[in-house]
This record gives C-alpha cells, sequence and structure tokens, in this order.
C-alpha cells in the first residue's frame, strides 16, 4: 500500500531541499499571522471555496522564492495553478483550511511538498499560530518541531480514534461507505484539515477519511504519514497519484488501513 522507493539522490542533495521547504514554511508563517482575525475581504473561487488575500500573499511569497532557488523546478499551487514542466515539482497550499482562517479558527496550516516523476519526496505541514510544524523525507524520521514522531499502535478500529474535516464531505454512496467505518470505531470527531494528519503522524489520533480533496491537499501528507509508520492511501488502497479521485484514508498502521479498506468497500 505504501509508495515505491524514490530514486536515490546524494544526501547533501535532500539536506538542501529539505531545509529550502522549511524556508518556504518559515516565510509564509508571518504573513498567515499578519492577516489571522483581522478584516478580510473573502471571495469564491468557481469551486465554491473560499480565497483570501493572505491565501494568495503567501503562495506568492513561496513562488517567487523558488524561481530564485530552483528555477529549473515546476510548481504547482492551490491559487495560482501550474507552472514548468519538470520531474521535480513543488505542490504548495499556502492556507490549508481557509474556512478555520476565515472564522478565526487556528487549525489552519501551510502544506509544502516536493515531487519527484508525480511521487512525494519531502513534506511540511506547518501550523502559523500553533508554532507546530510537521516535516518528513526520504531516509529521515517523521518529526514534529524537530523531534522524532510514530503512528499509534492501534491495530483495531474498536479502539480507533476517527477523524475527517467535516460531515459534508460525504454525500450519496460516499456517506453510506464512511458509515460502515464509524459504527466500528470509538471515537468520531470532526475538524482540523491538515492539523489531523500531524495529530495522527504523532500518534494522538489513529484514523483519517476524507473525500473530494486535491493534488495540494495531499501531497505533503504523504511523507510524513509514511516516515512515523502509517499509511496514506486512496480509498481503493492505491498510493495517492496525482490523478487520485480525491478520496483518501490515513491510518496509523497497515492492520488498521486493512480493516478501514474492508469497510469502506
Amino acid at each position: 500500500m505504501s509508495y515505491p522507493p524514490n530514486p536515490p539522490y546524494p544526501d547533501t542533495q535532500m539536506r538542501e531541499w529539505m531545509q529550502f521547504a522549511h524556508e518556504l514554511a518559515d516565510l509564509a508563517r508571518p504573513i498567515a499571522r499578519r492577516y489571522f482575525r483581522q478584516p478580510l475581504v473573502v471571495e469564491n473561487k468557481a469551486d465554491a471555496s473560499p480565497v483570501t488575500m493572505a491565501d494568495r500573499q503567501i503562495e506568492q511569497a513561496m513562488r517567487a522564492a523558488i524561481a530564485a532557488r530552483f528555477a529549473d523546478h515546476a510548481v504547482l499551487g492551490e491559487e495560482f495553478g501550474e507552472q514548468g514542466d519538470s520531474a521535480l515539482r513543488w505542490v504548495l497550499d499556502p492556507i490549508d483550511g481557509t474556512r478555520s482562517f476565515i472564522c478565526g479558527v487556528p487549525l489552519f496550516g501551510t502544506l509544502i511538498a516536493l515531487l519527484d516523476r508525480g511521487r512525494p519526496l519531502l513534506g511540511i505541514i506547518d501550523m502559523p499560530m500553533l508554532d507546530e510544524r510537521w516535516a518528513a523525507g526520504p531516509g529521515s524520521p517523521a518529526t514534529w518541531n524537530g523531534a522524532a514522531v510514530r503512528t499509534s499502535p492501534c491495530a483495531d478500529l474498536s479502539s480507533a480514534k476517527l477523524f475527517s474535516t467535516a460531515p459534508d464531505l460525504f454525500a450519496g454512496e460516499d456517506a453510506r461507505r464512511i458509515a460502515q467505518v464509524e459504527s466500528a470505531v470509538a471515537v468520531r470527531r470532526f475538524g482540523g484539515d491538515c492539523y489531523q494528519y500531524g495529530l495522527l503522524a504523532s500518534g494522538q489520533i489513529d484514523l483519517v477519511i476524507e473525500a473530494g480533496l486535491q493534488r495540494y491537499d495531499v501531497m505533503a501528507l504523504v511523507p510524513i504519514i509514511e516516515s512515523a509508520g502509517g499509511r496514506i492511501c486512496g480509498w481503493d488502497g492505491a498510493p495517492l497519484s496525482e490523478r487520485f479521485d480525491g478520496r483518501v484514508v490515513a491510518a496509523a498502521n497497515e492492520t488498521l488501513l486493512a480493516q478501514t479498506l474492508a469497510r469502506l468497500a
């Protein structure tokens, strides 16, 4: 269920990319803080999702930094789409959880990933208002604020804590399918956007199930969850390729994932 290994890169190259990803997060954090709980003009995009000046300024700042440092790399961002054609692509979500952001809820984050030929190579979840950051790359443990983290040992749905961002992610057949999982778990909670995936990597919760997501919502999560010992995939059990259908399952371990996929099926 996990991703195939990425081609090997020199350790010096990996450290450079990882350090640069942290620099992007450091760049984004003060912009988010500047606009948080301040009067904002909120616009609705074509898909009815909200966007603010903060989303756009953060992505513009990160794109400018990438262009200055790695001009040959491609970029995909939520607000300004795709740019460039390269095997190496940065995937950016400047504010994952814009609805939380505009409501003054601090559970929004910035997602940064580097893909190699479509496969996630490294990822960062940064929580600007909470001073929390998860990060991971090939051959290194997932970290929270620099300390290594591991997913929980929970291996039975009856003991699992399940999170999703919102119940309205699921409609029709999706709602019926996830109800089969909800009826089996110990705890069911909503809210958190990308924060819930950090909690999963740190062993605080055991399972996240969502639908209706985009590439920029998930690619940064993959290295973090997998490096922490968890598993993340589509509802069909396949790795999250750039053509995934928006449905995601993240579990603390392979055993819990198998039980979840069986019920979703």
